[in-house]
């Protein structure tokens, strides 16, 4: 593969080891070059100046000048793609989410007692090619203004369920389409791609934005109105049925898709438990996770929504459910909330 064809990628880390380990273990790809990498965000600017990579790897805590606060210059400047490898502390949890808020695509987790390097190269490599497609935008575009949802006119014990699967740039989708749902909406199941621990922090954070209850997901946990389940890190998340009662089932396994959680899982349980019962949607992202699962929703009775090309930060996912057949309709992504919770009602 020639030079020109090869995803340019610049790290910026302020440890000299983690920045040697991902020059090392990312070189082994032709399809990736390591063009530089930067101690800080100060020679990390120059360096982008002078470099011109396609895709920015970008620690959070770094001295002089934190990860966040350099994005968000960044953003508003010179919008591209950016991945954020970050430490598993709290702290740096709650920074990651900050920098996916101020216009990162991907969160990473650094290899440690959660991720093998092994691991951690595999997950980074795919997101880095994601992230190349990515269509980012300026930091300073308004986002449009959001209605407050009202109340829907159903009870505690409506059976219908709504699942959504997403991906890359998927926390802001998933925060468009719930910031649309009532206090009463349908249960919802939801699969990000994002590793374990950062589950939690975004999970709380939806749910101090939004008017239902969001939390990440325990084995066990009944799907009821009101609430959304959001899969946790690093374990696979299926919907169960037990006489009236959905619930999920939280667990170990290899990884689907090179996912874990896989939104495939998510589909084809919901497929099998809940069919006609459900309404599904696969928003932004790369690769195929999702689109097989969609489909048997859909041929099981299940009304189905593919976020469209123009909205999706990767068409990726919802492309290939396209292609598959599985989606009943595409819609851009401020227009899926409402059309997830008509077909819920509609389908009572």
């Amino acid at each position: 593969m020639t030079t020109l064809n090869k995803i340019r990628v610049l790290a910026v880390d302020d440890s000299a080891i983690v920045r040697q380990v991902l020059t090392r273990e990312l070189q082994q790809y032709d399809d990736i070059e390591v063009v530089g990498t930067a101690p800080d965000p100060y020679v990390g600017r120059d360096m982008i100046v002078e470099l011109n990579p396609d895709v920015l790897l970008l620690d959070v805590e770094m001295p002089r000048m934190d990860g966040v606060t350099f994005l968000r210059k960044l953003m508003r400047y010179r919008p591209m793609p950016v991945i954020i490898v970050s430490s598993l502390t709290a702290k740096g949890s709650a920074m990651a989410l900050d920098a996916l808020d101020a216009g990162a695509v991907e969160v990473m987790c650094k290899p440690g007692s959660a991720y093998s390097v092994a691991e951690m190269t595999e997950q980074l490599v795919s997101k880095i090619r994601a992230a190349r497609w990515a269509h980012v935008r300026r930091a300073d575009e308004a986002a449009p203004a959001r209605p407050r949802p009202a109340s829907l006119a159903i009870t505690q014990t409506t059976h219908k369920i709504i699942a959504i699967g997403v991906s890359t740039g998927g926390t802001e989708a998933i925060r468009e389409v719930l910031m649309r749902f009532p206090g009463n909406a349908p249960g919802t199941v939801i699969v990000q791609h994002m590793p374990a621990y950062f589950t939690t922090s975004f999970a709380e954070r939806l749910n101090q934005q939004c008017e239902m209850e969001v939390k990440e997901a325990q084995n066990g946990d009944t799907v009821r109105p009101g609430l959304a389940l959001l899969a946790p890190g690093n374990f696979h998340m299926l919907l169960r049925r037990s006489g009236a009662r959905y619930y999920v089932e939280v667990r170990d396994g290899p990884m689907v898709c090179l996912q874990r959680p896989s939104v495939d899982v998510l589909f084809k349980s919901a497929a099998r438990y809940a069919g006609a019962n459900a309404v599904g949607a696969i928003l932004t992202g790369m690769g195929s996770d999702g689109a097989k699962g969609l489909l048997e929703m859909r041929e099981a009775g299940a009304w189905t929504i593919a976020q469209d090309e123009k909205t999706a930060v990767v068409y990726g996912m919802p492309a290939k459910a396209v292609e598959f057949g599985a989606a009943c309709t595409q819609l851009p992504l401020q227009k899926i909330g409402d059309a997830l919770l008509a077909a819920a009602v509609e389908r009572e």
